[in-house]
């Protein structure tokens, strides 16, 4: 069972909780038709996600196995065959589109199906696109990493009827390239990885840096200005949580014993889990009670 859950990336799913976020600050948390939506939405970008994952190993096996981490990934270690990892993945493809078809057509009407199937099958093809090639192209391949992360959002405003505003858009936009950037970068240190990801030939550490840098700073400009617009004076005292939260992810990408993979860091640092908690209560707070 361990395999196949390593084989879904299981633990990556912490990155479809952004299917919430609309849904979270529309003040529809207690909505249950909402939440239900919401559910639905992150069930089937779980199963997708999973599908692109198996489908990356798959065309990356060779560079995996020469890599002193991946290299025990289930596909690259052999304990799964490509053959049973591929009926895998078309399943998953498969039951991701029938859960939204099914509950865009008649569970919830109201919502806007063809959007609905776009957004997951952008993310798709765009997966898809970076396992076959667009993966080895400077700046591309950090755009469509960056992608993962917006489309998450604005699918979970159409499975919930909720628009995401321009700020909040803005803000993931500059956060996820910060993620994105900061991710190549310890690749980059750690294991001067031409071998096993050969678009970090192009890149240099200067470059990322200055560009996570600003990145960083755009994307607690972006929330500062979304937290005073957004119509509730307490807002503005959330964002000395949000350059917290970002000062320490900071400071643990300066430590190259990771690979500045940011649901690694999420998990493994306390101080960061407690400030994510305290910042959801305290929002919770100012939008519910």
């Amino acid at each position: 069972m361990k395999k196949y859950l390593n084989l879904l990336r299981v633990k990556h799913y912490i990155k479809n909780f952004l299917v919430f976020i609309p849904l979270f600050f529309s003040k529809n948390l207690l909505d249950a038709k909402k939440m239900f939506g919401a559910i639905i939405g992150f069930i089937a970008f779980c199963l997708l996600s999973s599908a692109v994952y198996i489908i990356n190993d798959i065309k990356d096996i060779k560079n995996d196995q020469r890599h002193p981490i991946k290299k025990n990934r289930p596909i690259a270690s052999g304990e799964i065959t490509v053959l049973k990892a591929s009926v895998i993945a078309i399943f998953n493809i498969i039951a991701s589109i029938t859960i939204i078809t099914f509950y865009c057509l008649y569970v919830d009407s109201n919502i806007n199906f063809m959007i609905a199937i776009f957004y997951l099958f952008l993310y798709l093809v765009l997966n898809i696109a970076y396992s076959f090639g667009l993966k080895n192209k400077p700046i591309i391949d950090i755009a469509i990493l960056v992608s993962g992360f917006l489309i998450r959002v604005l699918f979970g405003g159409v499975i919930v009827g909720v628009e995401v505003s321009s700020w909040l858009y803005l803000t993931v936009i500059s956060i996820s390239f910060y993620l994105g950037l900061a991710k190549r970068r310890n690749e980059i240190i750690k294991y001067d990885g031409k071998e096993t990801r050969g678009v970090l030939k192009y890149y240099t550490k200067d470059f990322l840096d200055k560009n996570m840098h600003v990145c960083m700073a755009l994307g607690i400009t972006f929330y500062s200005l979304w937290a005073m617009n957004y119509g509730n004076v307490l807002m503005i005292w959330t964002v000395p949580i949000v350059m917290l939260l970002a000062m320490k992810y900071s400071l643990n990408i300066e430590n190259v014993e990771n690979e500045g993979n940011p649901v690694d860091i999420l998990l493994k640092d306390k101080f960061i889990i407690i400030l994510g908690i305290l910042y959801i209560a305290f929002i919770y707070y100012i939008l519910y009670l």
